[in-house]
């Protein structure tokens, strides 16, 4: 909450991104519930006695507080609260593949509770899910949603008509489903079935979760106006790594 004009405290937030900041300062790039993603600058907490260096990491949640009216605010505290660990790589990557969503198209100081609060419990499912999938897809569509990007996956945008089961849609990231694609759509040959399951968030239809992948990196690619993710350069490098051990093991 706010305490005086400039300043906050007690913010939950969590740390997208920490990077270091001349000798023994650290440049934080977090995400708050109340103030959206704020850039803070750490002074002193790369020093190695100082307990912000091990509380201020991707995925911790905290209780932050900071001053100042620039860009760049000044932390003034740092408070560790209960938090679930995301074990193993293939977590870790998703992990970072969220915060690097968030960093890469969320505007600064735009407040997104609901997506603060999605956030948080695409974590906690990420840290228990056997399967990582679905918990990224409903992050991605809230994510879309907080952007103004949202689209509805029961309605063809271009003829303003209920999508039908037994029929087949193209999607594009400026008009959303269409009932009618052209040569330039980019994706095309969805099926109404699929789309209407996940205009309902069932992920256990046939083809769904596969269909609702490459719809979200579609509208994805397109707003990032093609700059890479280095997330998913590290998943391509995972799965190649895995493809040699396997290999390997074979041989």
């Amino acid at each position: 909450m706010t305490a005086m004009a400039g300043q906050v405290d007690q913010e939950p937030a969590f740390v997208l991104h920490r990077r270091d900041f001349r000798e023994t300062s650290l440049l934080l790039d977090v995400f708050t519930l109340h103030h959206g993603r704020v850039s803070l600058v750490a002074r002193g907490a790369n020093r190695p006695k100082n307990p912000w260096k091990a509380q201020l990491q991707p995925f911790q949640a905290l209780l932050v507080g900071w001053q100042g009216r620039s860009d760049l605010k000044t932390l003034t505290d740092a408070e560790s609260r209960p938090s679930t660990a995301l074990s193993g790589t293939r977590r870790l990557y998703c992990g970072l593949y969220l915060n690097e969503l968030l960093q890469r198209l969320l505007p600064p100081q735009d407040s997104c509770p609901e997506l603060f609060a999605t956030y948080a419990q695409t974590l906690s499912s990420l840290a228990m899910a056997d399967n990582v999938e679905i918990p990224l897809r409903r992050f991605e569509r809230t994510l879309m949603d907080a952007l103004g990007q949202g689209f509805s996956w029961e309605l063809a945008s271009d003829c303003g008509e209920p999508v039908q089961s037994g029929r087949v849609y193209g999607f594009d990231p400026e008009q959303g489903v269409t009932a009618r694609p052209g040569d330039g759509t980019r994706l095309q040959h969805i099926s109404g079935d699929v789309l209407l399951a996940l205009a309902n968030d069932d992920y256990d239809a046939p083809g769904a979760r596969s269909v609702a992948k490459r719809v979200m990196r579609v509208l994805i690619d397109h707003l990032l106006q093609g700059r890479p993710l280095h997330s998913r350069e590290l998943f391509t490098h995972s799965r190649g790594d895995n493809h040699e051990k396997e290999d390997s093991a074979r041989g």
